[in-house]
C-alpha cells in the first residue's frame, strides 16, 4: 500500500470513529509523525479526505468537519432518494435465495448485539454484507458508487448513536424486513420498508445528537 493510502486509511478510519473529534486541527507535521509518513503523502491524503467532506481546509489548516442537526437532514434526504430505488431495484433484479440468507441471519441480530463486543463489529459487518448485495443487485454503477460515497457519512453519523442496544436491535428487525420484501421481489415494499427504518434512524440519531450537543456544552 502506497504512503499516501495508508495515511489516508488511517486518517478516515479515525473520523469516522471519532477518534479524531470534529474541529481537530491536523497538523502536517504532528499528524506525519503519528503515521510515519513524510508530508507529501500525507497532504495527498488530506486532499482526499476533503474531498471527500471528512476535512475542511482553512485559515487553521486542515481541519476535521462538523456534523450539524441540519447536515444530518441532508444526508437523509438523499439516503431516502437512493436507498429506496436501489432496494425496489434489488427486489426486481436480486437473488431471493441471498436476501433470504441475510433475512435469516438479520433476525439473529440481536445475539450479536448481545456480544461483549462494544463497537458491534460483527453486527456491523452483517449490515455492511447487505448493502453490497443490495448493491450487486441492482447492477447500476453510479448509483451504487453514489451510495458508496455518502456511506462515509452515514457511518461517522451512525456512531453518535451506536451504544443503544434498543434501537440497534429494532433496526436489525428493520433491516430483515428490508431483506425479505427483496427476497420476494416486492420493489414497492421493499421501498416503503427502507423508508421506514430510515425515518426511525433519523428520528433516533438527531435526538442522540442533540443529547451529545448538550452535554459537550455543560
Amino acid at each position: 500500500m502506497r504512503a499516501s493510502d495508508r495515511a489516508y486509511a488511517a486518517l478516515r478510519e479515525d473520523i469516522i470513529e471519532w477518534r479524531l473529534l470534529p474541529g481537530t486541527v491536523l497538523a502536517e507535521v504532528e499528524q506525519s509523525e503519528r503515521l510515519g509518513v513524510s508530508r507529501t503523502p500525507l497532504r495527498e491524503a488530506l486532499s482526499r479526505l476533503t474531498a471527500e467532506g471528512l476535512t475542511t481546509a482553512g485559515g487553521r489548516g486542515v481541519v476535521v468537519t462538523d456534523i450539524s442537526l441540519e447536515d444530518i437532514d441532508e444526508l437523509f434526504e438523499l439516503r431516502e432518494t437512493l436507498e429506496g430505488k436501489a432496494a425496489a431495484l434489488a427486489a426486481q433484479r436480486g437473488d431471493a435465495d441471498i436476501f433470504l440468507q441475510l433475512q435469516s441471519e438479520l433476525l439473529d441480530a440481536p445475539a450479536l448485539l448481545s456480544s461483549p463486543d462494544p463497537a458491534r463489529h460483527d453486527y456491523y459487518e452483517l449490515v455492511g454484507r447487505l448493502d453490497a448485495a443490495i448493491d450487486a443487485a441492482i447492477a447500476n454503477s453510479y448509483l451504487a458508487q453514489a451510495m458508496r460515497s455518502l456511506r462515509v457519512h452515514l457511518v461517522r453519523v451512525r456512531r453518535l448513536a451506536a451504544d443503544d442496544h434498543a434501537r440497534l436491535t429494532a433496526a436489525a428487525a428493520e433491516h430483515a424486513a428490508i431483506a425479505e420484501a427483496i427476497a420476494e421481489g416486492n420493489s414497492k415494499l421493499a421501498e416503503a420498508a427502507t423508508t421506514v427504518h430510515l425515518h426511525r434512524s433519523l428520528s433516533h440519531v438527531k435526538a442522540a445528537h442533540t443529547s451529545a450537543q448538550k452535554e459537550s456544552h455543560g
